[in-house]
């Protein structure tokens, strides 16, 4: 299977986790591109998202990753984006059914809700997880 292209992008809140989970996704051998913030400093979290999420439905990424403090703002303002479904998850079987049922391409963390090595487990296991169709293409079929 041909590695996931990942889009990534954080607020000031997500900053510190997102510069980790980029080494984390390196290090997996997944291409991964930073769209921003790129230092720290304060941003508006929609036009992360926004940009993050238009990049994914022109196929410039297979999927996205987005962190803010609590993930749930970025997810509102992803989901703006048509053909987006984004979803915020901080635990593994979440992140598992949101692929499998769902098959959302976008993930939202929140970086003061969950700690890292959370987080990582969360990504790798949403990463991995592929999209069931059968049944479940009807409904993702209903919400687009």
């Amino acid at each position: 299977m041909t590695k996931l292209r990942i889009a990534i992008g954080s607020d000031h809140g997500g900053y510190e986790m997102k510069q980790n989970l980029i080494k984390f996704l390196k290090e997996n051998n997944y291409e991964c591109n930073d769209v921003g913030n790129y230092n720290g400093e304060a941003v508006d979290y929609p036009l992360i998202a926004q940009k993050l999420a238009k990049e994914v439905t022109l196929g410039k990424f297979d999927r996205g990753i987005l962190l803010c403090g609590s993930g749930l703002g970025m997810a509102i303002a992803a989901n703006k984006i048509k053909n987006i479904k984004a979803v915020t998850c901080h635990d593994t079987y979440s992140a598992k059914m949101s692929r499998a049922h769902n098959n959302a391409n976008v993930l939202t963390l929140g970086a003061r809700v969950i700690g890292i090595e959370l987080a990582k487990d969360v990504v790798k296991i949403w990463l991995e997880s592929e999209f069931e169709g059968g049944r479940h293409q009807r409904r993702v079929d209903l919400i687009e």
